[in-house]
């Protein structure tokens, strides 16, 4: 059994931010932290003190981890960051809500003594001798000390109190991983017993010292458990300073998942049942009791994503994605009534498609746009339409022929628009051997279910998801069509054109010009996607100029939607479970600079090559440039360690090391230099995922480098010295291209489940349900489907019995392990 922890957060947008630039505003990032190591960063927006990011992270961490922190920062082209202010959240606190945090929070001050980090290794014994009690206190080591240092490290020492006695240790130079291993002598006074108290400090010749961090013991610690083994620094106890709101807020969306993933036969008779509620498509409108239709009646907001995302990776491991898609869609198009509310709210089954479209169609997705969408960003034209918007001061400025008009202006932004919207056009419409045919044949049973509801022509389609009433171009195949786009265009192309970095189109958001030239594209595409039926509508007049373009371009997006769903062919059922992404499949590449482990008599960044790498499933490989035909490669399976690098190995920032075993079992260190902190973490992240299954993982490495006969992190003179740092290979993000994970999001159905047993039991099993609202939905749900007669009343009640029953099992095996667990924690507590 495994246990698992992640970590939800958005950062959603900041608020009354303090100005740091001359120009009287700032240019803020976030960087968020889970105890001191960088997980995430956000882009940076560009001149805003009310910046909105809107970025989402998934991070798969230790169950041990102590708290996360978002730290705000203004990017300055020249010189060190600004560091407006921090918020810090412990595990506790996370963890006290099952919803999670949701809310607006003051960013405080960061004090220095309060950014502490690392460990600190100790064995205390407390003795009697004849003249009394006695304290021995041997200092080891230190591991991951915060550097305080122009160079990247500190000179640390270790100052022990116990009672109004006090002792300090040598101090070991530049380095973060100090080891004194040096037995500090105290003698008892008279008077109460005394705690222990050891605080790490950095040496300066000049000032002050710099706080590095304390442990404490009680008393009662120390004569019953005297400390022996690694403890956590923390800062001197202090109230964190309220800056009341002086430095601003962050709006912060954090929730907290832990959980015991079973082995995996435990969890087979659930997807028994999950695989037959699809593989019925025909009786999924009259379905009440399966776990499908219990799920879709109990979740809501943040969770319905997050579980539309774990169902649609289990059902694509079985080879049932499209047939679970087909369910949902066919009992939300069975109890609507009006085409114009069809798919309108984020149902489990909108939301589903969403999730499938990600997960199956990015690549396509990026295929089709990132040429365009790079263009917008690289050539940044001036674009506007509205004359309420026109900065014709602007457009002076760079203009040589004297003030335009708006007409001209309008001109000109309409030759621009529609030079970027061609392409896009163009591309889509081109695209259909390209799309992925799962989503093909989704598409193709979404039409054709969508068809089979609305036969007729005569349903006027009104405000809602096809967003107005009819124009005089709009066909009766249009209702099915408009099923299919309605998802393609209007929840994955226009959204990924409105925000690229929220789809790894870009790295950066658009600066304020660039973002509204793209919103005007995504308006475009939007109208598109609802073939028409906006046009001549609404406030937006101003878009008129460019119906003509769009007119033309709904015709060949017509064409474009039948031959999308012309398509043959069927799902395997019940298929064996596979990964996302093949081994095969390359999942992240792009220029590293790369340095070997070898010393080299060039100077150290000299040393660093720029090789362009490849990281699939199965290999690392790399070649001087995409189009050179020799590669070198580093199989996968023999990483046994993906670390961050300390900026003082090499002086230079952002360098991560590779350490590998080969068959003779000898290790190497491959060194790798990212261009941000951003690919820096993706690369730690898919590294780490692609080498999760391999064996004898290092528990630890050195964060630094072998140079000068020594070690720059521990300053250790042997190569082959143990490693001074704990690996972090548990520490990744999760995005669109994770491998697929079946006990653990059956694990999430089953949770989701258990809310909702109560309920399925009154409601089926005892005649009658919690909830007023729900069963009154569930008549008129009858009433809508022809009714429910005795023989479904009777399937109902056996499904729903059956479903209770998987569900006590599942109990019963997590409360059989969390007792196995207890009673082998009773056996021997391990130390810290």
């Amino acid at each position: 059994m495994a246990k698992s922890s992640s970590l939800n957060v958005r950062v959603v947008e900041g608020r009354a931010l303090p100005a740091k630039d001359v120009s009287g505003s700032s240019d803020p990032y976030c960087i968020v932290k889970v105890d001191d190591e960088v997980v995430a960063r956000t882009a940076t927006i560009w001149r805003s003190l009310s910046p909105f990011w809107g970025e989402e992270y998934t991070v798969h961490l230790p169950l041990d981890f102590h708290h996360l922190a978002f730290y705000v920062l203004d990017e300055d082209t020249v010189g060190h960051d600004d560091i407006i202010g921090k918020i810090s959240l412990s595990r506790e606190a996370i963890a006290a809500d099952p919803r999670g945090i949701d809310s607006w929070i003051n960013l405080s001050r960061v004090d220095p003594d309060a950014e502490v980090q690392g460990e600190i290794c100790l064995a205390v014994q407390l003795l009697e001798d004849v003249r009394g009690r006695c304290l021995h206190c041997h200092v080891l080591k230190a591991r991951d000390l915060a550097p305080r240092d122009i160079s990247g490290t500190s000179d640390p020492f270790a100052r022990v109190f116990w009672g109004s006695q006090s002792l300090e240790t040598s101090t070991i130079k530049k380095t973060r991983f100090p080891h004194w291993d040096e037995v500090l002598e105290l003698r008892e006074m008279p008077g109460p017993p005394s705690p222990l108290r050891v605080e790490l400090w950095d040496w300066d010749m000049v000032g002050k010292n710099d706080f590095l961090g304390m442990v404490e013991f009680p008393p009662k610690v120390l004569q019953q458990n005297p400390p022996n083994g690694w403890f956590r620094l923390l800062p001197f106890p202090r109230a964190e300073e309220d800056s009341g709101g002086n430095l601003g807020a962050l709006r912060l969306k954090v929730r907290l998942v832990e959980d015991r993933v079973l082995p995996s036969e435990y969890y087979q008779p659930l997807m028994k049942l999950l695989a037959e509620s699809v593989l019925s498509p025909a009786e999924a409108e009259e379905d009440a009791a399966s776990p499908l239709a219990v799920l879709e009646e109990l979740t809501s907001g943040d969770c319905r994503q997050d579980l539309a995302t774990k169902l649609v990776k289990l059902f694509l491991g079985q080879g049932l994605a499209g047939r679970f898609l087909d369910y949902l869609t066919r009992r939300e198009v069975a109890r609507t009534t009006d085409p114009n509310t069809l798919f309108r709210s984020n149902s489990l089954a909108s939301k589903s498609m969403e999730q499938f479209m990600k997960l199956v169609g990015m690549p396509y997705l990026h295929e089709v746009l990132k040429p365009v969408i790079n263009r917008v960003f690289e050539e940044k034209k001036y674009m506007e339409l509205d004359p309420g918007k026109m900065d014709l001061g602007r457009t002076r400025r760079i203009s040589f022929k004297g003030t335009p008009s708006e007409e001209h202006v309008r001109e000109a932004s309409l030759g621009l628009l529609t030079g970027y919207l061609g392409p896009i056009v163009d591309a889509i419409v081109g695209s259909v051997g390209r799309c992925p045919t799962a989503m093909r044949l989704t598409f193709k049973q979404l039409h054709r279910c969508v068809e089979e509801r609305f036969p007729q022509a005569e349903h006027k389609l009104g405000s809602g998801f096809w967003k107005a009433p009819l124009t005089s171009g709009f066909s009766r195949q249009d209702v099915k069509r408009l099923a299919v786009s309605g998802f393609l265009f209007l929840r994955f192309f226009a959204p990924a054109i409105l925000t690229p970095k929220l789809f790894d189109l870009r790295d950066q958001h658009a600066d304020p010009q660039t973002g509204r030239s793209l919103l005007l594209l995504a308006k475009a595409v939007q109208s598109i996607g609802n073939l028409g039926q906006q046009l001549g509508q609404g406030k937006e007049m101003w878009m008129a100029p460019l119906h003509p373009f769009l007119l033309q371009s709904i015709s060949r997006v017509r064409d474009f939607l039948d031959q999308l769903v012309d398509v043959d062919g069927e799902e395997e059922a019940g298929g064996p479970a596979r990964a996302l992404v093949p081994p095969s499949v390359t999942v992240r590449e792009g220029y590293l600079l790369k340095r070997k482990e070898e010393p080299a008599s060039l100077a150290t960044r000299f040393a660093f090559k720029k090789r362009y790498f490849w990281l699939s499933g199965e290999t690392l490989s790399y070649s001087k440039s995409p189009e050179w035909q020799t590669r070198s490669s580093i199989p996968v399976s023999h990483i046994r360690a993906v670390e961050r690098v300390d900026e003082g190995a090499f002086q230079l920032p952002h360098v991560m090391q590779v350490v590998t075993e080969d068959g003779a079992g000898t290790r190497h260190t491959t060194y790798l230099q990212c261009k941000n902190v951003n690919e820096l973490n993706q690369w730690l992240s898919a590294l780490r995922k692609a080498s999760a299954p391999n064996p004898d993982k290092l528990a630890a490495c050195h964060p630094g480098a072998f140079r000068s006969a020594r070690w720059t992190c521990c300053l250790q003179t042997e190569r082959s010295a143990a490693g001074c740092s704990r690996t972090h290979s548990a520490v990744t993000l999760g995005d669109w291209s994770d491998p697929l994970d079946p006990d653990a999001e059956t694990q999430m159905v089953y949770r989701q489940l258990l809310l909702g047993r109560d309920q399925l039991r009154m409601k089926f099993l005892e005649g009658f349900s919690m909830d007023p609202s729900l069963e009154a939905d569930t008549r008129k749900g009858s009433r809508a489907t022809g009714g429910a007669g005795p023989d479904a009343q009777a399937r109902h009640r056996e499904a729903a019995a059956h479903l209770l029953e998987v569900l006590a099992d599942l109990d019963r095996a997590h409360a059989e392990f969390q007792q196995q667990e207890q009673e082998q924690a009773a056996l021997g507590p391990l130390r810290p």
